[in-house]
């Protein structure tokens, strides 16, 4: 996935009610930047760290900026959690991840179990679909090794179950990390954080429920899958 435009880098300043960033760019212009990641950002947002921003042309946009970068020190990170889905997407139409390979028919945000829709579901006459779920990974606490979650997601558990619920009814399910940073080729679930998380991840499993995760090439040009972590459940 390439970017639609240019990015401009800056010093990350300070990030407040949640979507917004402020940024000081190269130039010395002081800008408030949209943040798409509600999450904690544990261990990649800090202020004094390089920052690239999207630019936007759009008039009715209140902001003319989106944060899509944070570099780590070690790496590029990429905080913009709309981006993962296309970056998956993309992989699967390209043949590029082969256990999601052979699927002629795919659809995005449809809607499964209870009150959930899947991120990617794959479909081709004569095989069981497929039903994705995209999960951006940006923490990381110990070098190379990066986790899922960096906060306590209920919602995330419940995603669990309904994949879950998805192999019963003879269904394939999958849970896709995508570790969207170049410096980690391993991946585990944040079972001190959240460890309801990591005891259903791990029920998943034995219940069927597929687990993959791959590492990026994190770029100011672009995000691309680049190969499969190890995963350490």
């Amino acid at each position: 996935m390439t970017f639609p435009a240019t990015l401009i880098t800056g010093t990350l300043i300070r990030r407040y009610k949640r979507f917004f960033v402020d940024v000081l760019l190269e130039t010395g212009e002081e800008v408030t930047a949209h943040c798409v990641n509600t999450g904690s950002m544990k261990t990649v947002f800090e202020p004094g760290r390089k920052a690239a921003l999207l630019p936007s042309d759009n008039p009715s946009r209140k902001l003319g900026y989106t944060l899509e970068l944070i570099h780590t020190g070690r790496s590029w990170c990429g905080v913009n959690t709309a981006r993962p889905n296309f970056l998956v997407e993309e992989a699967i139409r390209n043949g590029q991840i082969p256990g999601l390979a052979g699927y002629s028919g795919l659809r995005r945000e449809v809607k499964y179990g209870l009150s959930s829709r899947i991120d990617l579901k794959l479909e081709e006459p004569g095989k069981p679909d497929v039903f994705v779920e995209v999960k951006n990974t940006t923490w990381s606490e110990e070098p190379g090794v990066a986790a899922f979650p960096d906060s306590v997601t209920d919602r995330g558990l419940k995603h669990l179950e309904e994949l879950t619920g998805i192999v019963r009814l003879g269904n394939r399910s999958v849970m896709f990390y995508l570790v969207n940073r170049e410096d980690c080729s391993i991946w585990r679930p944040a079972d001190h954080l959240d460890p309801a998380y990591g005891k259903g991840l791990r029920e998943a499993v034995r219940a069927g429920v597929e687990v993959m995760a791959w590492s990026c090439r994190v770029l100011t040009t672009g995000i691309f899958l680049h190969q499969p972590a190890e995963i350490r459940l």
